[in-house]
């Protein structure tokens, strides 16, 4: 099984995310730790970035459906 890892630059071009929001959301357990490299080189792997996007993608769309499902639920019945 082959992994691919990804630097950083790679990793803020594909969340657009901000270096530092990266490193605060690594902080808070919301977003994948990166696996070390050497002593100064860290990197990301893609799997768990793709996850990550996967899952901000499904939350949003749960997020952008739930008014809707409310306001039909609420809709009055045609007669």
């Amino acid at each position: 099984m082959t992994h691919t890892i990804l630097r950083l630059p790679i990793v803020k071009a594909r969340t657009g995310l901000s270096r530092s929001t990266i490193y605060v959301r690594v902080s808070d357990g919301t977003f994948p730790k990166p696996v070390s490299l050497g002593a100064r080189a860290v990197g990301w792997l893609e799997s768990e970035i793709d996850a990550w996007l996967s899952a901000r993608i499904e939350a949003s769309r749960r997020a952008a459906v739930a008014p809707i499902a409310r306001q039909v639920s609420r809709a009055p019945a045609p007669k």
